[in-house]
């Protein structure tokens, strides 16, 4: 089964190195909007993506300029904000996206659903970011499909996001 596991996650990592490439260069290129300048960036973790969050301000590489965003924090139109969230539909997510959306700023968002699927979520973003799950990666003993790494591969779309990120900023 660990054989499959990491076959089948390998395949969704190259799937979502594949097909999203050019959303997360223009994420990274977002971020580094506020990142390079006077601005603060702001990751809003949903659900169990918080972990995202975690990671970017507590590894031993952290994420530049970020800063732990809360619904108390004020934005402003020099900050950049990047939504994390399994479901584009997600309500607390989908409140901020409308909140940003009616002050101007633009934000990105990384979500399960495809972006013709997330409805008003990939309207409202500048940049959308599918992580692109359909279903659980393995069948068990009853048929079922199990295993959905949504964290995971939230975690790899945040690394990528933050090589290019960390790239524009070191030519700043």
């Amino acid at each position: 089964m660990l054989k499959m596991l990491s076959t089948q996650i390998g395949g969704l990592l190259a799937q979502i190195a594949a097909n999203q490439e050019e959303a997360i260069e223009e994420s990274a290129r977002l971020l580094a909007q506020a990142g390079a300048f006077e601005g603060t960036v702001y990751f809003a973790c949903f659900d169990e993506l918080q972990a995202i969050e975690l990671n970017a301000l507590k590894a031993t590489e952290p994420f530049k300029k970020l800063r732990p965003w809360t619904k108390h924090v004020e934005i402003t139109d020099i900050d950049r904000v990047c939504i994390f969230t399994r479901h584009a539909n997600q309500p607390d997510a989908l409140a901020l996206a409308h909140q940003l959306y009616d002050a101007f700023i633009p934000f990105a968002v990384v979500a399960n659903d495809k972006e013709e699927d997330a409805g008003e979520m990939a309207d409202l973003a500048y940049t959308y970011i599918s992580i692109g799950i359909k279903k659980g990666l393995l069948p068990n003993e009853l048929g079922e499909r199990i295993v959905l790494p949504h964290t995971l591969a939230a975690l790899f779309i945040y690394e990528a996001i933050k090589l290019s990120y960390d790239e524009i900023l070191a030519g700043v």
